[in-house]
């Protein structure tokens, strides 16, 4: 049997020998003019602006609050959740200070891989007491931070901080505080600080350059394109480390679950922006310092390939309400708040009828932090809506902080994991997809948890169906009669979306109302030989009284300048990390998708006109085709599909125009050729037992008939013959 790889290889082979063998098809701009397309414009990235509309109705704002938070958990590597196995915690080491205690605690949010802390809780608990959850940011030493004594200086003659000793770490000093007013408090280690070693802080927070021997097939490792496509990055490592941290500090017999709150600033306000959104338990938030229309986040780990194509920060703080939320502002890429985001937030929270339950407390005269100024702010907050019964306002009295021997998790009892081990990352990463694999079995896959779970995965990883597709225009260039049939060449415009293609149209003068989508990697000269006359095939489809449509779909045909596309294009951060690009702006591939939906558009937008559109795309364009007719419904009713064996998980450049991310998770190509179930579909280059899952959705479908194998090599005469045959 051929490897996935080779038969790759073998498939751009013949790919490109077409491609340089190319025809020349009759152009519909000037020579030299490119399509007025948003997407030849330079890429959006994590410093763009990022503004949130409010929905005019709340039936609107549920909708689309349905679809952004399933963005999250797909771009995350959450959909599904990955399985919750036993969390094994360990608390140990209690240090009692009188009115709180503080332990060590470490626990796993998978086989072998540690969450690490400490937790803070009152010395008196009568009853259940709230839980709050402490995220922090992109501090020196993380969770140990001292400021050191000369910062501490700094800060207090700013007014940012009042005691020297509980002033250099404001980290310890939220949790302290909290813990005084009666709440258990978990502060957890971001990967790669403090306690957290077994990946260290250079990949999880530094990653600049892709590292070959990570980049496999199999056993891959972070930022891969192999992880790309399985949708596994630092960010989603981190979010299910807070989604266990919840699960442990909802674990305590004395924690009330109905107020549980979670709080953390910079990379932590990141975090508690995203578990606010994703997981309903929380029922209070207060994202420090990160609540922005502006940057969304440098760091790796507040990244993901999907993440913010089409939505930011600001939308996700909005995915918590009507519940309480507080945040702050300082002298960072949050000082325009007041009047960027915040009016927006306040007019959904009035929208949803809890006007007065979300907070900004401005703070632009404050360097970006989580001073004491801003937890006055938290804590009071907290107080309110917890109904802890605190007198306001909230004085913070000094307290002895605890050195780095007192936090640390690791002794002589409690040993420490392998420190940066490269086996323990390609492990860890293998074992997240071994269990998505199984939880996306064909044998587990029935019609039921199939259409739950993998067609709404699918839409987000591929940005867009039919329904969201947007209003199109075509605009005719040249009609040409050419005896039996006329050509026509123009543009269709994608208002929505600011999209340009150009298109060719070939029209039998006797025409039946069928209309074929012709698909080719050379674009609309796919229709044509090098004499510059159609193909037989096309001839064929022709005479039978079809009319047939030829396009450029981005990076082919008019929209290049020379002969062929070489790379996709990144975003300027030279970090080799693919969330900086395809966390922000959809791949090629899903770009080419999109265009195909816009061909669909067009063609069925003047209704009795056309009675049935079929598509052909038999070269690289094939999975496009299969992408894109699984968000389409049934506007297509027979397809001709080749995929040349081709897999994304088998594509080993984040460059290349078939990389997409996400594109093996959820079934890998067999997954999309699925979702076209029960419609009919020829498909060369695969077997029945090649696209397993394909075979047993079709059965279970009962149109176990509807998918014919070609038994040959799939050329276009193959393809053609049945199409006209049925």
């Amino acid at each position: 049997m051929i490897s996935p790889v080779l038969a790759r290889s073998a498939f751009a082979l013949v790919t490109l020998f077409l491609c340089s063998a190319g025809a020349q098809a009759p152009r519909v701009l000037p020579a030299g003019e490119l399509p007025k397309d948003l997407r030849l414009e330079p890429l959006k990235d994590l410093d763009g602006y990022f503004p949130f509309s409010p929905p005019a109705s709340r039936e609107a704002w549920e909708k689309r609050a349905e679809r952004v938070r399933r963005q999250i958990l797909v771009a995350e590597g959450l959909w599904p959740l990955p399985t919750k196995t036993p969390l094994k915690a360990v608390i140990h080491g209690k240090i009692d200070r009188g009115e709180y205690t503080v332990e060590k605690v470490y626990f796993e949010s998978a086989p072998g891989f540690f969450v690490t802390g400490n937790l803070y809780r009152p010395k008196t608990i009568t009853g259940k007491v709230p839980g709050v959850l402490s995220p922090h940011g992109h501090w020196p030493a993380g969770r140990f931070l001292d400021t050191g004594i000369e910062g501490v200086k700094r800060d207090i003659a700013d007014g940012a901080e009042r005691f020297e000793e509980g002033g250099r770490s404001s980290l310890q000093a939220r949790c302290v505080m909290l813990a005084r007013l009666g709440c258990v408090v978990f502060h957890w280690d971001m990967l790669g600080n403090a306690d957290s070693i077994q990946i260290p802080a250079e990949i999880i927070h530094k990653f600049a350059k892709q590292r070959p021997e990570m980049n496999t097939a199999e056993n891959w490792g972070l930022y891969s394109p192999q992880a790309e496509a399985h949708l596994q990055s630092v960010m989603g490592l981190q979010t299910w480390n807070a989604i266990r941290a919840l699960d442990f500090l909802l674990s305590l017999p004395e924690i009330d679950p109905e107020r549980i709150a979670v709080t953390g600033e910079s990379g932590g306000g990141t975090q508690t922006m995203l578990l606010s959104a994703i997981d309903p338990r929380i029922r209070l938030s207060f994202p420090a310092v990160m609540v922005s229309t502006s940057m969304q986040g440098g760091c790796t780990c507040e990244n993901a390939s999907l993440l913010r194509i089409g939505t930011g920060n600001v939308e996700f703080a909005a995915l918590f309400a009507p519940k309480p939320q507080g945040m702050n502002s300082a002298d960072d890429w949050t000082k325009e708040l007041s009047t960027k985001g915040f009016p927006e937030l306040k007019a959904l929270y009035t929208l949803l009828g809890a006007p007065d339950e979300v907070m900004l407390n401005r703070g632009e005269n404050f360097k970006h932090n989580f001073n004491y100024v801003t937890r006055a702010a938290m804590l009071s907050w907290v107080n309110s809506h917890f109904k802890l019964g605190h007198a306001e306002p909230i004085e913070e009295p000094d307290f002895q902080r605890l050195t780095e021997a007192e936090m640390s998790v690791w002794d002589d009892l409690h040993p420490k994991p392998a420190v940066a081990d490269p086996e323990f990352e390609r492990s860890l990463l293998h074992w997240f997809w071994t269990d998505a694999a199984k939880q996306l079995a064909p044998e587990q896959a029935t019609l039921e948890r199939f259409k739950k779970a993998v067609a709404p995965a699918v839409g987000v990883v591929l940005g867009r169906n039919l329904e969201e597709a947007g209003e199109v225009e075509w605009k005719l260039s040249e009609k040409v009669d050419k005896g039996a049939w006329l050509q026509m060449s123009g543009l269709v415009s994608n208002k929505t979306h600011g999209e340009q293609l150009p298109v060719l149209w070939i029209y039998p003068k006797k025409w039946t109302g069928k209309v074929v989508l012709w698909l080719s990697e050379q674009g609309k000269a796919g229709l044509f030989n090098e004499q510059g006359e159609p193909t037989p095939e096309i001839a064929g489809i022709v005479a039978a009284g079809s009319a047939v449509v030829g396009v450029d779909l981005l990076y082919q045909g008019e929209f290049l300048t020379d002969a062929k596309f070489e790379a996709t294009p990144t975003v300027r951060n030279p970090r080799e990390s693919a969330a900086y690009t395809f966390g922000y702006n959809p791949a090629v591939f899903a770009h080419r998708v999109h265009d195909i939906l816009t061909m669909i558009q067009l063609i069925r937008s003047e209704p009795g006109k056309v009675k049935q559109l079929d598509a052909v795309a038999l070269d690289r364009t094939g999975p496009i085709l299969a992408a894109a007719r699984s968000q389409s419904g049934d506007a297509i009713r027979r397809a001709a599909i080749g995929t040349g064996g081709f897999r994304f998980a088998s594509v080993l450049d984040l460059r290349s125009p078939d990389f997409l991310p996400g594109g093996a998770k959820y079934g890998d190509l067999p997954g999309l050729l699925a979702l076209s179930a029960p419609r009919a579909t020829w498909l060369a280059g695969e077997s029945k037992a090649s696209v397993q899952l394909a075979s047993s959705i079709y059965q279970k479908t009962g149109a176990s008939s509807k998918l014919t194998f070609d038994g040959k090599k799939g050329s276009s005469k193959d393809a053609v013959k049945w199409l006209l045959a049925r």
